[in-house]
């Protein structure tokens, strides 16, 4: 257990398991995309960090670039996704890896997938740093992901309460 400015939270991931979590799947991302022609489109603004750290690992040339999507207000799924900002080009021919900090509900996952699905790419698979399959409210899973976590509201890496939390180098979950 750890205090900080008066907020109580477990520690579920140190910074040390996220790395190895990240650079074993910059691995597998490496193999599978070699001679593919690799975009990575990060969900803003909660894959961030992890889209940062992940795209280091992945030993190819790559493109990069994200969305902003939204589905979240303070601890709560809002039931629906604002897309908020897109891609400025065709996806013909490239090979589409979204990366996301969590797929909670997969609503907004979904959306993304649904969305882009209609722009021609090669391929679209995702990756997930945290994947929670017992909230699930749509029929998604993720290609890949670092970590499997019971329903429990967490934070760091990325990860946010109220905007807060985000720059914490571990994943916590939060004591209420």
């Amino acid at each position: 257990m750890t205090e900080i400015f008066g907020q109580k939270f477990k520690v579920l991931f140190t910074a040390r398991e996220i790395k190895q979590a990240v650079s074993g799947l910059g691995k597998r991302i490496s193999h599978d995309y070699k001679d593919k022609n690799l975009l990575a489109v990060g969900v803003l603004k909660g894959s961030f960090i992890f889209m940062a750290d992940l795209v280091r690992e992945i030993d190819l040339p790559l493109k990069l670039d994200f969305i902003k999507m939204q589905s979240y207000r303070a601890m709560q799924s809002a039931g629906e996704v604002d897309f908020n900002l897109d891609l400025p080009y065709d996806l013909e021919g490239k090979d589409v890896l979204f990366v996301e900090d969590i797929l909670d509900t997969g609503r907004t996952l979904k959306k993304v997938c649904d969305i882009f699905s209609k722009r021609h790419a090669n391929s679209i698979k995702t990756a997930v740093l945290l994947d929670k399959p017992s909230r699930r409210a749509v029929n998604i899973t993720a290609d890949y992901r670092c970590f499997e976590i019971p329903d429990e509201f967490v934070v760091g890496y990325g990860l946010d309460y109220d905007e807060q939390f985000r720059a914490l180098p571990y994943i916590a979950q939060m004591i209420v």
